[in-house]
């Protein structure tokens, strides 16, 4: 996949084309993107999605409570990669580029700098200055410019009965299964690996450290958490705290893996957390003894977990 950093140097060859925010990269948007790939390989095309970067909702509603994000952009464009997308134009979101009227984004934008061939869009689709851009204007907007028009249906969409916020709702509130099902994947925490106290190696539980970089990245409800982690190219079956740390006191909040059958110095590599299922709530312990006891309960029962999971 080609990522463009703002406006492609030149329009891509019979573009069939999608817009929007796609946080999460969900089952919903994963379907738009397979109308995509069907119709571009159907005409001798190319895919291309143009997302914003940073999120709307953050540049014009920075008085309302802060969004948190599904996927940070280097999540978005592994995701999108994994999706099969051939081009990603992350375009810079403004206040001035939100005053653009919807018109003046399809020809200018999607027709002349990005050589639309197709657009395909969601049934709810909106756009443009203060969102008045409808499919009856690009129904208008496709006679006028000569490109055409699909509309993924309500009806298509029905099964998943997904949206962001219903996604964002059920991590916050520890339902994973749940934000599972509506992202059609495990969730994805994309971190580098930083030293710690190291006090897990010493119970026999060696963890890494991950931090997360993006202070507006959603960190699901504290817990302990099954976990696939790929390193470099290699995945690896893992459990995984969030939280803090309430046996140690002096820890305070992170995110912790102790990956299976594993130990290399990663130390500075980014790493990919996929949480496949939560186990079980933070709890405090009395001792290191108690903690260390739970931890081989809680590798057991991720391990059951994930030898269900297709390799």
């Amino acid at each position: 996949m080609k990522v463009f950093n703002g406006v492609p140097p030149h329009p891509f060859h019979k573009a069939v084309i999608t817009q929007g925010t796609f946080d999460g990269v969900h089952a919903g948007h994963k379907l738009i993107i397979q109308r995509l790939k069907e119709i571009a390989n159907s005409i001798g095309g190319t895919t291309v999605l143009m997302t914003f970067f940073p999120h709307p909702r953050h540049v014009l509603h920075t008085h309302t409570k802060e969004l948190k994000l599904l996927s940070t952009i280097d999540e978005k464009i592994t995701l999108l990669e994994e999706a099969g997308l051939d081009n990603l134009v992350l375009i810079p979101f403004t206040e001035e580029f939100a005053q653009s009227k919807p018109e003046d984004f399809v020809e200018d934008m999607l027709v002349k700098k990005l050589g639309l061939h197709t657009l395909v869009v969601g049934y709810d689709h909106r756009f443009g200055k203060n969102r008045t851009g409808d499919y009856a204007l690009l129904e208008s907007l496709s006679k006028e410019h000569g490109f055409g028009l699909q509309q993924i249906s309500k009806h298509e969409l029905d099964e998943f009965t997904i949206s962001s916020t219903n996604i964002r709702k059920s991590l916050q509130e520890g339902e994973l299964q749940t934000a599972i099902k509506l992202l059609g994947r495990p969730y994805l925490l994309k971190g580098t690996v930083v030293k710690g106290l190291q006090l897990g190696a010493k119970i026999g539980f060696p963890t890494a450290n991950v931090l997360v970089g993006n202070p507006k990245k959603l960190i699901p409800q504290n817990g302990v958490y099954a976990a696939i982690v790929q390193v470099r190219d290699k995945k690896f079956d893992a459990m995984v705290n969030i939280g803090n740390n309430p046996t140690i006191l002096s820890k305070g909040f992170s995110i912790e893996a102790n990956i299976f059958n594993f130990a290399e110095n990663i130390y500075n590599l980014t790493i990919d957390v996929n949480l496949v299922a939560k186990l079980r709530e933070e709890i405090k312990f009395d001792s290191l003894d108690a903690l260390k006891a739970q931890l081989n309960i809680d590798k057991e029962n991720a391990q059951k977990i994930l030898q269900t999971i297709p390799s």
